[in-house]
């Protein structure tokens, strides 16, 4: 089938909104967290730098609609603005929009709860449904944009991300439209959510140096820390147009549940997207992988497994974004592929900036397997390729 290329992208997280920046920061000896206070304690997270916090807040002073709108959503619109605006498109008119999210409007939810049951008499604003259903994110990002195609958002966990560009990809291949916006957006700082992952007892405790750090070398706990962020890819149809990336391998998997939080000790999911991703792209191997990896053991090993069982003992050279972005939920795939078009186009790979257990090779990748991977034992692997 018809391959689909990355024509722009944009993306917005701990370590930036601007590519120089982001790669920067993932070259950075230091971490790109930062410690915050959530549920009076100090708390690692992924938070926003102040400059692009400051492009939020101006957009929300854009329009009187904005003022009501959650922080994931006009995340969704910058980063959706900014890929636009280097794809050259000229007719937006059916280009369709698939923004995902996992939690979608985290903040603005919890907000109006905590008014709703602190108010005598419970009233509520009419505008508390319109503004925190998922669809929310998309619907605004086409009303920002003047497109008039097909508005998608869904909630698949943390693999919603990589979900968006494989449904796009799907629509574009079928020839129901030509060209999609796809990615994923989240705003996950909240006490609740940070209370949530604590409960599961995946929350980093670290409070000095790498805060959270996947695959790490003789690691013994876990070191989840949660992030904000959100990305946006314009994608359309391969006809020898210049690109940043070509997607020439989609997988997808999911595993019977075995726990509400589970990914099975061997990942089966994430081996059987894997492989699919590879028939799919009629290759044996990849050059690197960014992997799913959070920073949980069980999680972060399960997914090594599942890659070794694939690949066999000599694994491409493997990476996560974590260590810098924090875990975005449903945002975190699109991080990883906006960091595989990163190192496919700057011919250069990025290491984990601590020993690590995996294996880590500098080479001029040319092929970069992307994982993602979610509560209910869902998998997606996207393969993009960069050619001369």
């Amino acid at each position: 089938m018809q391959s689909i290329l990355i024509i722009s992208k944009s993306s917005l997280s701990a370590l930036g909104h601007e590519s120089d920046e982001i790669w920067k920061n993932y070259q950075s000896k230091s971490t790109c967290l930062s410690i915050c206070c959530f549920n009076d304690m100090d708390t690692p997270t992924g938070r926003l730098q102040e400059k692009t916090q400051s492009l939020i807040d101006n957009l929300r002073k854009e329009h009187p609609h904005y003022r009501r709108l959650d922080k994931s959503v006009l995340m969704a619109i910058l980063v959706g603005r900014n890929s636009l605006s280097k794809s050259k498109w000229s007719d937006l008119s059916k280009v369709g929009i698939n923004m995902g999210s996992s939690r979608g409007a985290t903040q603005l939810f919890e907000k109006y709860h905590e008014h709703f049951i602190n108010s005598p008499k419970k009233r509520i604003s009419p505008l508390v449904s319109p503004t925190t259903t998922l669809g929310n994110i998309s619907s605004w990002m086409a009303f920002d944009f003047g497109t008039k195609g097909a508005t998608l958002t869904h909630s698949i966990t943390c693999s919603t991300a990589l979900h968006s560009i494989l449904n796009a990809s799907v629509w574009i291949k079928s020839g129901m439209t030509d060209k999609f916006i796809a990615g994923g957006t989240e705003a996950p700082l909240t006490d609740f959510t940070i209370s949530q992952m604590r409960a599961l007892g995946i929350y980093s405790k670290n409070t000095s140096e790498w805060y959270c750090s996947p695959m790490k070398k003789r690691n013994t706990k876990n070191n989840m820390v949660l992030g904000e962020g959100a990305s946006a890819f314009c994608l359309e149809s391969d006809e020898g147009q210049q690109h940043l990336a070509k997607i020439i391998g989609l997988g997808y998997s999911t595993e019977k549940i075995e726990h509400p939080a589970s990914l099975s000790a061997d990942a089966d999911c994430l081996k059987k997207s894997m492989r699919m991703a590879l028939l799919d792209s009629e290759l044996k191997t990849v050059d690197a992988i960014v992997m799913h990896a959070p920073g949980t053991i069980k999680g972060d090993q399960s997914e090594y497994k599942a890659i070794q069982s694939v690949f066999g003992t000599q694994t491409p050279h493997l990476i996560s974004t974590k260590h810098q972005s924090g875990h975005t939920f449903g945002a975190s795939g699109g991080l990883s592929l906006d960091l595989a078009i990163e190192m496919l186009n700057r011919k250069s790979v990025i290491q984990f900036p601590y020993e690590t257990e995996v294996y880590q090779e500098k080479c001029t990748p040319k092929t970069i397997l992307i994982n993602a991977v979610g509560f209910g034992g869902n998998a997606v692997s996207i393969i993009v390729q960069k050619t001369d």
